[in-house]
């Protein structure tokens, strides 16, 4: 399994117009391979909101296939040139290779 992760960090009262943008369906809700997608928030900073969304894959080649797809090569297309939205302080994205996934007692 692949995680890709997703760390948004924007100005305070801005979080619900990233969550809503990586809550709407689109192509990505189509790809073979593609797990779930989980949008979280923490709001505790005063100074800040963050929005992290993990992405998880069945597999590396999952996400590469995706990665070369039609669909997100065109979204890139039609977004190149635009600015980030004024509200967001900075962008992370990480991968993580899943090694090990130990399911709780009552998650299974």
């Amino acid at each position: 399994m692949l995680i890709q992760q997703r760390t948004i960090i924007v100005q305070p009262g801005n979080s619900d117009k990233v969550v809503e943008r990586f809550s709407k369906e689109g192509p990505l809700d189509g790809m073979e391979g593609l797990i779930d997608v989980t949008v979280m928030v923490n709001k505790r900073s005063k100074e800040t909101e963050e929005v992290v969304v993990f992405i998880r894959w069945e597999s590396e080649q999952a996400w590469k296939n995706w990665e070369k797809s039609p669909e997100h090569l065109a979204g890139h297309r039609n977004s190149k040139g635009q600015e980030r939205p004024e509200y967001v302080i900075s962008s992370n994205v990480s991968m993580f290779d899943v090694k090990k996934v130990r399911p709780g007692q009552f998650g299974q």
